[in-house]
């Protein structure tokens, strides 16, 4: 029979095993949230270059949550050392979200503008080259990478020197395609750039 120590390098593995595999999943949560671009907001290389004529597709509209009630506080104990000692939440419930305003989906020179019920706007747009697509998100002077996938053949890469100003190349052997958005004027401004052939 083996000794409890001889299991304590197994177990040190197994531990650090399990935990490498939550904090994978914690890490890939946001990313896993993010929601893919529908095909009708998707542009060619060619429509951007001309007058941009998108297919009117409605704009979604936000679905509500269910509402859930509350559930009654209840006590807790404190201490372990004095259990008739208890603590009572005392944050009143947040309203439910049928009371705030819904926010306003719109497009606005390509791009689906979402405007919260404080006023905050918040811009997203996707972009299909031949090297492949990407979608990206602009708020308030903040342009974010949302996705960006190559094409067979093609390697993608960004550059992002300020928050306010990203490029995302899809490359190939001398090659490129460049999407290129920076924050101007209070909204963001994109442009689709080829380089080669």
């Amino acid at each position: 029979m083996r000794s409890p120590r001889s299991l304590l390098p197994l177990l040190g593995w197994c531990a650090a095993t399990l935990t490498s595999v939550a904090l994978a999943s914690v890490a890939m949560l946001p990313v896993l949230r993010t929601a893919t671009a529908d095909e009708g907001t998707l542009v060619s290389v060619d429509q951007l270059r001309g007058p941009v004529d998108l297919p009117s597709a409605a704009p979604p509209t936000p679905s509500r949550p269910a509402t859930v009630s509350p559930a009654p506080p209840t006590a807790t104990p404190t201490s372990t050392s004095s259990p008739s000692r208890t603590r009572t939440p005392t944050q009143e419930p947040k309203p439910p979200a049928e009371a705030t305003a819904p926010a306003t989906v719109t497009k606005e020179d390509g791009w689906t503008v979402t405007t919260a019920a404080n006023g905050d706007r918040t811009y997203v747009r996707a972009f299909r080259v031949e090297g492949g697509q990407t979608v990206i998100r602009a708020t308030d002077g903040v342009i974010k990478l949302v996705t960006a996938t190559p094409s067979d053949g093609f390697a993608v890469a960004t550059v992002q020197n300020t928050p306010d100003n990203l490029a995302v190349y899809f490359n190939e052997v001398n090659h490129s395609f460049i999407v290129h958005v920076v924050w101007q004027n209070d909204k963001p401004f994109a442009e689709v750039s080829e380089i080669g052939t």
